[in-house]
Order: C-alpha cells, then sequence, then structure tokens
C-alpha cells in the first residue's frame, strides 16, 4: 500500500457552513450543523436529524457534484431504495468556489460495518436495485473515464497496481502471478456491445447502507455514469464470499431486462479484480478499505 486519500484543497468549517445554509437553505437555519466524515472527494457534515451538507474538498470533485444534481432526482423516483438526490443545489458563494448540495440523512450504518445479513435478503434487494438502474442511460449522461468503460482501458492501471500490491499478496498468501494470469484470462471477455446503461460507478460496502436488517440506502453517487453495467455487477465479489450466493444474485439479475450473460458476468468478475486492486494500493490510512480490496482480491480467485 502506498496512498492515502488526498489532501483537502480547501477548508470547510462549520461557520462556512452556517453562513450557505442561513443565506440560501433558511428552513434549516438554527439546526445544529455536526461533522460527519470526509471521503476522498467530499466532506459531509449533518444538519438537524434529517438532513447533511455534501460539499467537494478537491477541484476534481466539483463536477461529479454537478452529475448529481443533474441525474439524481428524476433517478430516485425510478429506484426502490432510497438515494441522496439534493433537496438543495448549492452554487459557489462565501468564498466556497465550487457546487454543492443538501441532501436528505439516510439512516443506516455501512454495509462494511454491519453485523452479517441474510444473504437471500441482500440478494433480493440490491438486485431490484440494479436491475431498476441499469438501463438505457440517455444520450447527454456523463462518461466517467474510470468506470463503465472496456477492459482493455483498465490495463496498464491494474498491471501498475499489481506490481504495487506485491506485498500484499504475500500476506494474503496468494503470488503476483496468480493474479496477473487471472486478469489476463478475463480480459479476454468480449465488450459490452448494447447501449450505455444507467451505473452507480463506486458500489462497495461503505457505499450500501444497512438498518434493521435490511438495505435501507444506496449513497455516494459522485460517479454516476452511463456504461457497461458489469462494473457494478463486481459488489457480488465484494459481499459474497461464496460462489453459490454469487450465482444465485447473478439469477436473479437483469441489464435492460435481459438475464445477466456469461460475458457479462466474466467482465463483472474481471471490475471486481481490478477494484480490489486499486482498493489495496490506495488503503495505507483506510484499513476499512483494505479489508474490502484483500476480500475481494481473494473472491475473485476463488
Amino acid at each position: 500500500m502506498t496512498s492515502k486519500k488526498p489532501a483537502a484543497e480547501i477548508s470547510i468549517n462549520h461557520d462556512l457552513i452556517e453562513t450557505l445554509i442561513n443565506e440560501f437553505v433558511p428552513d434549516l437555519s438554527g439546526l445544529p450543523v455536526e461533522y460527519h466524515q470526509a471521503g476522498w472527494d467530499n466532506e459531509i457534515h449533518r444538519v438537524g436529524t434529517d438532513h447533511a451538507v455534501r460539499l467537494p474538498r478537491r477541484e476534481a470533485a466539483a463536477k461529479l457534484i454537478d452529475h448529481e444534481h443533474a441525474w439524481l432526482p428524476d433517478l430516485a423516483d425510478s429506484l426502490p431504495l432510497p438515494i441522496p438526490a439534493p433537496t438543495h443545489m448549492g452554487k459557489p458563494a462565501f468564498g466556497f468556489p465550487w457546487p454543492w448540495s443538501v441532501v436528505p440523512w439516510l439512516k443506516g450504518i455501512p454495509l462494511a460495518h454491519a453485523p452479517a445479513l441474510d444473504a437471500d435478503t441482500i440478494m433480493r434487494q440490491l438486485a431490484d436495485f440494479l436491475n431498476a438502474l441499469h438501463v438505457p442511460a440517455p444520450s447527454d449522461a456523463p462518461a466517467n473515464p474510470h468506470r463503465g468503460v472496456a477492459l482493455v482501458d483498465k490495463a496498464e492501471s491494474v498491471i501498475s497496481n499489481i506490481e504495487v500490491c506485491a506485498g500484499e499478496f504475500e500476506k494474503l498468501g496468494i503470488t503476483s502471478q496468480q493474479v496477473k494470469d487471472l486478469w489476463i484470462d478475463l480480459i479476454d471477455a468480449p465488450s459490452f456491445g448494447a447501449d450505455p446503461m444507467w451505473l452507480h460507478g463506486d458500489l462497495h460496502p461503505l457505499n450500501i447502507l444497512v438498518r434493521n436488517g435490511e438495505l435501507s440506502a444506496i449513497i455516494d453517487f459522485g460517479d454516476i455514469c452511463a456504461g457497461d453495467p458489469a462494473t457494478d455487477l463486481a459488489v457480488a465479489w465484494m459481499i459474497f464470499d461464496q460462489e453459490d450466493d454469487r450465482l444465485a444474485f447473478r439469477k436473479i439479475l437483469t441489464v435492460d431486462g435481459h438475464s445477466v450473460d456469461v460475458h457479462t458476468w466474466k467482465r463483472a468478475r474481471a471490475w471486481a479484480l481490478a477494484l480490489s486492486l486499486a482498493y489495496l494500493a490506495n488503503s495505507a490510512d483506510d484499513p476499512t478499505l483494505r479489508r474490502i480490496g484483500a476480500t475481494t482480491l481473494l473472491n475473485t480467485l476463488q
């Protein structure tokens, strides 16, 4: 592991958030503001009990907020689980240079931190969500150079991450050659040939919320884009350790109403491998991300 979370490019503090709320969302003025977390791209502060403010912490993340503003409100109506569709779409002001959002506070804890859930429950709810999401996207839907693309476009980063993660492989009892051989096999899968589908783009156990033994929401749509749905289907190797569970999940999945064919499933496994390596290579300060990366990698090698 060599990389850590990128540093924030701007200071986000309590006074700034209160000023933005008082000026642009007066209905929320006076409610307590509490820091929640900072990811790679955004910082989240809870406002009262029912809302949160989501602000980019890096310039590179600002355009992702624009994508959420443009697409999430309409998508939310068609999805069976809650998503953080903005209730207010903020613009640069008071020295904050990028767009920002007020979103609903969605209750639950990340699946990555939750007690073990019934596999059938996860399968059913997550399949229902993905089946509703994976439909043809409009022609002006955002593209993403890192998600939903052809596997060949990931080859350089995958090979680089295999080299970076050699020490991690040793700890896991596997070899770089095993990982390379699997990637070489998987990258031969035929490319996605249909119209680009809507994708979440960053579907992993930290972005799936759980409450009362069920999935309660899907969050963090910063990477929303159109492309190959195999990217999202990689989640099967992140949350199901048993091959039988992954195959049962596949049987109830659809892409634009059609069953998931063998080539799409092979590409999904390739994406799971690629993402596991990215998580391992960039988790020097994030033990949860490392655990997700390690678990996913071992599952792809089964």
